[in-house]
């Protein structure tokens, strides 16, 4: 019953978490966020500097402690704290650009189909670990992403 009720307050946000970009879409809202899933980190503090855009902006502009890298390789995890980091810096842009009482969203998180039980957990870790509430995982299949490329290209 409380579920319900905090519900209808929050927010409920759809993320695919693509190896290029990563994608957030707000329920009545449409897609807010379309932004290169990368992010700079400063290796000698282990500090994240920056994600998705300002990231790319940093690529060959830094000293050489300064690493841009990529948390998803294949659609999967391979630095689960950083990509736990972009989560949370991509579900806190969500709430700054849609207004909610309730800070913590449901996500709906895209996964590619195929993967472990391992990284599907480490995903679904990631996000409640950055701020969801509840976290839901969907297996992407490969002939999906394939017509969407054909019919953007139709409308295009």
């Amino acid at each position: 019953m409380l579920s319900k009720f905090f519900s209808f307050w929050s927010k409920d946000i759809g993320i695919d978490l693509g190896t290029a970009n990563t994608l957030v879409y707000v329920r009545g809202k449409g897609i807010i966020i379309n932004e290169p899933s990368i992010v700079a980190i400063n290796q000698k503090t282990g500090q994240v500097l920056a994600i998705g855009q300002e990231a790319r902006k940093m690529v060959g502009r830094t000293p050489g402690y300064i690493v841009v890298s990529k948390p998803l390789v294949a659609g999967v995890v391979s630095d689960f704290e950083v990509t736990e980091q972009m989560l949370k810096y991509f579900i806190d842009q969500a709430q700054e650009k849609s207004f909610s009482l309730v800070r913590r969203p449901r996500v709906v998180i895209g996964i590619p189909a195929g993967v472990t039980e391992v990284e599907k957990r480490a995903v679904e870790d990631a996000a409640y670990n950055a701020g969801a509430r509840e976290v839901f995982l969907i297996e992407e299949q490969p002939s999906v992403h394939a017509c969407l490329s054909r019919t953007r290209r139709r409308i295009l």
